[in-house]
């Protein structure tokens, strides 16, 4: 025993019952700049300048010693006067043989300190870069929202009823994608809740398409979850060009009516329904011709 203590790579210490040092390898005492000639024959708690006298770490060990407890990866701070405290991880275990009368405890110390000091670096990198990026989210949202605006000022004051409609598709779909980077900004996982997002998402396309009128509304139901932020995007594509269509379509001449769309992430099989009380699809396929929306839903709705 004697012979492995001495020769170990790491901090290690051979204990009596009293908690005297019976050996110290060379690595604990050059680790802990403690005097290796001095160190066999001294008690625990006089090492050093009495750093290593902490009545915790004592307890412990003298719990080891009498077989009531075993020590594994049991963290400690060992504190010595004008230097910075280290983080140390301690294993004891009282040493089983046939001498009853001369009780041996084994220890073994790791230096964390370095690990925890890059440990808390990471940590406070990551955090940094969380807040830099819900930053970046924020500013592209409010970039966003000034396209958006500015396709809506010009669909107003353009001549054409088709380049009209055209750019208020144009600025859904850009407020679809800059209400999913406000979702963003205010979270801090990466992921987005699926019905808050939907019912931010179908105010904005009900405050530039539907008005103030009380001929149609526009609701969302069911259950969210979270999901991906680069799912999200696609399920707010799809949502935005659903709920387009049913705007255009379902209820001509003023027809009074309500689109809902439905959700239910609560599961691994989601599902996602935009439905309406409209006027239904022509019943003649001929006149079926799908455009960019049903194009658009069809490309997403795959790559989901």
């Amino acid at each position: 025993t004697m012979a492995i203590v001495n020769a170990s790579p790491g901090p290690l210490l051979l204990l009596d019952g009293d908690l005297r040092v019976v050996a110290a390898s060379a690595s604990f005492c050059r680790a802990f700049d403690i005097d290796s000639e001095s160190a066999p024959g001294c008690m625990l708690a006089a090492l050093g300048a009495g750093e290593w006298a902490m009545p915790q770490l004592l307890a412990l060990l003298s719990a080891v010693a009498s077989g009531a407890a075993k020590i594994e990866a049991r963290e400690i701070e060992l504190t010595r006067p004008d230097l910075d405290t280290r983080h140390l991880t301690i294993h004891a275990q009282r040493l089983v043989y046939f001498d009853l009368q001369n009780l041996r405890l084994l220890v073994a110390l790791t230096d964390v300190t370095g690990a925890l000091a890059d440990q808390k670096l990471k940590e406070d990198a990551l955090r940094q870069n969380v807040v830099l990026l819900q930053e970046v989210r924020h500013r592209v949202a409010n970039s966003l929202q000034i396209i958006a605006s500015v396709l809506l000022q010009s669909a107003r004051k353009s001549p054409s009823e088709e380049t009209r409609g055209h750019l208020k598709d144009a600025h859904n779909r850009v407020m679809s994608v800059a209400a999913l980077e406000r979702q963003l900004a205010g979270s801090s996982g990466g992921e987005v809740e699926v019905h808050a997002y939907f019912t931010q998402l179908c105010e904005s396309i009900a405050a530039s398409m539907i008005g103030e009128t009380d001929q149609l509304s526009l609701a969302v139901t069911g259950f969210g979850g979270d999901v991906a932020d680069r799912v999200s995007v696609s399920l707010g594509l799809i949502v935005t060009e659903l709920v387009i269509n049913a705007l255009k379509h379902a209820f001509p001449d003023g027809r009074r009516g309500k689109i809902t769309v439905d959700c239910d992430f609560r599961t691994p099989n989601w599902t996602l329904s935009v439905t309406d009380n409209g006027v239904g699809m022509p019943r003649d396929p001929v006149d079926v011709r799908p455009g960019l929306g049903t194009s658009i839903v069809r490309a997403l709705a795959q790559q989901l």
